[in-house]
């Protein structure tokens, strides 16, 4: 402040004025602004924790899980071929291993992506947070579903192994055509096992999971 009134000491008396009064008007905007992110930031938190409280109220973690791991077409990680666990990671979540749930560079760069854009064009959820989602919430767009995906993810990294967490994931995407994860599409699509998908099968249903009715191989077969 006081920077600012030496650089416009020059001016008229009038304007200098003006421009402290514009000066004071913009200071007390972003405090506000400030306050208001910050109550705003505790309301969508404890939305959030309810509904997540509410989400393992109705089914624990470890019971969903092990609802999850109950499918006959259920299958162990080092079941499934490395093509498909290594092009996975690459074009999901290529930071998987390094970090602890939460990538806060994706993050940054799909908000920077979304606002250019005016649009939701972008997600930065890592592997971890789409595995919450899926094992509890809807796609719904909503700041508290967010929030409540992040508890679960807490408890994720905490209780689980990546490569856990990578398998269960594999196990449980949607590939189209009523195909709940990598066995089911292998065997629907490619009439093979997980374990035996090669390079080109597995980027095949890798390519699938960003829209599974659009990118699915009987769909772009047919293109």
């Amino acid at each position: 402040m006081v920077m600012i009134k030496h650089m416009i000491s020059g001016l008229g008396k009038l304007f200098q004025k003006f421009l402290l009064m514009i000066l004071r008007l913009m200071v007390r905007a972003f405090v506000i602004a400030g306050v208001l992110s910050v109550i705003a930031a505790g309301f969508f938190t404890v939305k959030g924790y309810q509904m997540y409280q509410g989400a393992i109220r109705e089914q624990g973690l470890e019971e969903r899980i092990e609802e999850v791991e109950s499918d006959e077409d259920y299958v162990a990680l080092y079941d499934i071929s490395e093509e498909f666990r290594s092009q996975l990671v690459e074009s999901e979540d290529r930071r998987f291993y390094d970090h602890c749930g939460i990538d806060i560079g994706s993050i940054m760069r799909a908000v920077i992506a979304d606002v250019k854009a005016g649009a939701f064009v972008q997600g930065g959820s890592t592997i971890t947070q789409q595995l919450a989602k899926n094992l509890y919430f809807s796609s719904e767009k909503k700041i508290e579903r967010k929030i409540a995906e992040l508890f679960v993810v807490y408890r994720l990294e905490k209780e689980y192994s990546k490569d856990k967490i990578l398998e269960i994931y594999s196990n449980i995407i949607y590939f189209g055509e009523s195909c709940y994860g990598v066995q089911e599409a292998a065997s629907n699509y490619y009439n093979v096992d997980a374990e035996r998908l090669n390079k080109e099968q597995a980027a095949g249903l890798v390519f699938t999971i960003k829209c599974p009715n659009v990118y699915n191989p009987n769909v772009y077969a047919k293109e």
